[in-house]
């Protein structure tokens, strides 16, 4: 008997360690699908794209517009039903025939019946099976805007993480240059080469620098958890973000000649299917004259004793078929007033089509103003750079032989820095420029 015991506590054990084993695997490997080992511009664009819940709630609610839509159209199958019912009478109806009382029917009654209708021409449904795809593609174009909307943002904050972690990086290595020239203007003030202005000028950039780079790292966490707030990152995870300077560098380039395409954006896009959808609904107001027809039938198990334990042991059937027509004649000009009321709708979505044609017109200018301002500052910037580069070096050699104050060296080490910043500032503004032209002009498809 122990024995047995012994056996069936090791057996149990084997049993909660495999499951326990399967189940944290499980949770391991889910943990892991949800966070990116590589974080570049790509990925987390696609990441987003999958856990962003702006976007899962047009998704969700394009599935709920193609059930409405289904369940609209079922109204052209026949609908079938079953009803039953079962009464007891405790009085029994009585009347007064030639002087005597007589009482009429029975004491329990019960019926069954099975009704089917059939529609033949009903405007409602008529509507649904005629506007069923304009509303899917309603449905699927709020979708892509959603999209297309979290990838022009998810893009824009990468880009402002990529510069801010670029400034903390030319901070950094601003710091390391600036502690070597402190240290510099320090020993050659021991050496009584140069007076104590030179290092404590040296010791006021180090901590400004300092001070910029502690700024800096602060702001990034925000910008980061921002980031992962658009695509729907776990904020307690970390991303690590990936990117190549001279890739980015190589997506600077945009056709600026290209012309504005109206039916290409996805705001007249949709704008445009309500236009359709409110044609149908001109046309269905007008339907409102034509009366609905439909088919109908029933057939009806009555079962009629006073002892309820006879009651089913005899039926009496009954069953009809027929058609029907219901036909609205005076509801005091509602019909007209609705008529008009969808032709004026119609009529204002027309003045909003041509006032979005402005709209788009002037996002379109105001970009592509935006990217050609951005990119000549751009190209300036990386200029600067090399020369702010060498400006720097040289100065540097003539303050160490003497030939230059160390005000010069600080003025240099001022613009190195400004300009590498601003470089890596313009680089991300071009890009992110880039992308509000490709919204207005539509090319951003999901």
């Amino acid at each position: 008997m122990s024995s047995n015991r012994a056996i069936n506590s090791f057996q149990f054990s084997i049993l909660f360690a495999s499951t326990f084993f399967f189940y944290s695997t499980r949770a391991q490997e889910t943990s892991k699908d949800s966070l990116l080992a590589n974080a570049n511009l790509q990925n987390v664009v696609e990441y987003a794209l999958i856990h962003q819940p702006a976007v899962q709630q047009a998704q969700i609610d394009e599935e709920i517009a193609n059930k409405m839509i289904k369940g609209k159209l079922a109204d052209w199958y026949p609908q079938v039903n079953f009803a039953y019912d079962y009464r007891h009478v405790t009085d029994l109806q009585s009347s007064v025939i030639g002087g005597n009382l007589i009482r009429f029917g029975v004491e329990n009654t019960s019926s069954a019946q099975f009704t089917a209708t059939q529609n033949i021409f009903n405007r409602d449904v008529l509507l649904a099976s005629s506007t069923a795809s304009k509303v899917r593609i309603a449905a699927s174009q709020n979708t892509s805007r959603s999209k297309i909307d979290v990838v022009v943002a998810v893009t824009k904050a990468f880009y402002d993480v990529l510069a801010t972690s670029q400034q903390i990086k030319v901070s950094e290595e601003s710091i390391v240059r600036l502690q070597r020239s402190l240290k510099d203007a320090y020993s050659r003030y021991t050496a009584g080469v140069a007076d104590k202005t030179d290092y404590k000028r040296a010791t006021i950039q180090l901590t400004n620098t300092e001070a910029s780079l502690k700024s800096s790292t602060e702001l990034l966490k925000f910008k980061m958890d921002y980031l992962k707030t658009l695509i729907g990152y776990p904020l307690n995870s970390a991303l690590s973000i990936a990117y190549d300077t001279l890739q980015m560098e190589s997506e600077v380039t945009l056709d600026t000649l290209q012309d504005l395409n109206f039916t290409e954006h996805i705001d007249y896009q949709i704008l445009y299917t309500q236009k359709e959808l409110q044609n149908a609904n001109v046309k269905y107001a007008n339907q409102a004259f034509l009366p609905n027809v439909s088919l109908y039938g029933a057939y009806i198990l009555n079962y009629q004793n006073n002892k309820f334990s006879e009651l089913y042991n005899t039926r009496y059937p009954y069953s009809y078929v027929g058609a029907a027509m219901t036909f609205p004649i005076f509801q005091g000009g509602k019909r007209i007033a609705k008529i008009h009321e969808q032709k004026w709708t119609s009529r204002r979505l027309d003045w909003s089509l041509k006032n979005l044609q402005n709209v788009l017109s002037t996002e379109y200018t105001r970009a592509l103003s935006s990217y050609k301002s951005n990119l000549a500052t751009y190209l300036a910037q990386k200029e600067n750079v090399e020369l702010a580069k060498e400006v720097y070096d040289v100065i540097q050699l003539q303050y160490k032989s003497g030939i230059r104050p160390y005000l010069d060296v600080t003025i240099a080490e001022t613009d190195l820095r400004t300009t590498r910043i601003n470089y890596f500032n313009a680089l991300y503004l071009v890009l992110a420029s880039k992308m509000d032209v490709q919204r207005a002009l539509g090319q951003i498809n999901y």
